[in-house]
């Protein structure tokens, strides 16, 4: 037998494995690691997809909080794990932004994770405590501007609320810190508590205070309007031309994550993401559920990380 066609032999082989293993996947328990603390948009996503998977796939998927340094920690917890479906990571841009921020991390996003599912968007919305004497954005520029007592708080570094953060005060020529917490909620509570004046995040965490009157929206910063809040302008109408982000949700495993194994969570991702229980948990938030292959998710992180890159190397974010 020539050694062509041992390579052959050997290549049929390991397909036929990973298909085989494929169809009995998952035969045990799975675990999703967020790497933030409970209570953000990251950590809804993941448990309600987490109960979805569980009901569609026969066994459990059960949500790990694994935070600190920003999403590192639980993002190297499974960049390190093996390479078999059972340890995943929901994570945000967050994953794909802090290495054009920090000077080192433990990992190489694009050789120690597989992408499997992007899952959905949210926009992103600019709140404030009810005594930032500021009806929108554009004011509060002004007031900040003008005195140094404003701060901004964020859930992450290299999160896209702390990214466009940097972007505005950058653009908006503003000498205010921008507090870093351990999650969503952290920042949040502050901000609800008068701690610090503005936040930049997700529709899931702040939409409900801005509803009941514990919040006020000064932007969003989406492209257009968003028709739960016709009134609040975007980000862009407000100074900062062209300006536009949203938070988006994905779903990865460790590098090396056989072709057959990321497909079947992919397909069991969008189904999910796409059911009537998960858009009534979410839809209410202005949650857009995605879709599409591995290879689907993968060009979306390329092109994220071209914008990211861009953004950072303008607004001169560095992180020690």
């Amino acid at each position: 037998m020539t050694r062509f066609i041992r390579i052959i032999l050997a290549a049929i082989a390991l397909a036929v494995a990973a298909g085989a293993q494929a169809q009995t996947y998952p035969s045990k328990p799975v675990k999703i690691i967020v790497p933030y603390a409970p209570g953000g948009t990251v950590d809804l996503v993941a448990r309600v997809l987490a109960q979805s998977l569980s009901e569609q796939m026969g066994q459990p998927f059960v949500v790990e909080n694994r935070a600190g340094a920003s999403g590192v920690i639980g993002s190297d917890a499974v960049a390190k794990a093996p390479a078999d479906g059972y340890t995943l990571l929901l994570q945000s841009p967050t994953l794909i932004a802090n290495p054009f921020m920090l000077k080192k991390v433990p990992y190489d996003v694009v050789r120690d994770f597989t992408p499997v599912a992007l899952l959905g968007s949210v926009p992103m919305v600019v709140a404030a405590h009810p005594s930032v004497a500021a009806s929108n954005l554009r004011e509060f520029v002004a007031l900040a501007q003008a005195s140094p007592k404003y701060a901004f708080g964020t859930s992450a570094l290299g999160s896209p609320m702390h990214v466009a953060q940097a972007a505005i005060k950058r653009g908006g020529k503003l000498d205010i810190p921008i507090i870093v917490y351990k999650g969503t909620a952290g920042a949040v509570n502050d901000v609800l508590g008068g701690q610090i004046s503005v936040i930049i995040d997700a529709m899931p965490s702040t939409y409900p205070h801005i509803a009941s009157g514990k919040l006020k929206a000064l932007a969003v910063t989406t492209k257009n309007r968003l028709p739960q809040m016709p009134n609040v302008p975007t980000v862009a109408e407000s100074g900062f031309p062209d300006f536009e982000m949203v938070s988006w949700y994905g779903l990865w495993a460790p590098g090396k994550l056989p072709d057959a194994i990321a497909k079947k969570l992919s397909m069991e991702a969008a189904k999910a993401m796409r059911s009537a229980k998960v858009s009534e948990r979410l839809s209410p938030q202005s949650f857009v559920p995605a879709g599409g292959s591995p290879d689907d998710f993968t060009r979306h992180i390329i092109k994220e990380m071209a914008m990211y890159s861009r953004v950072v190397r303008d607004a001169n974010i560095q992180i020690e």
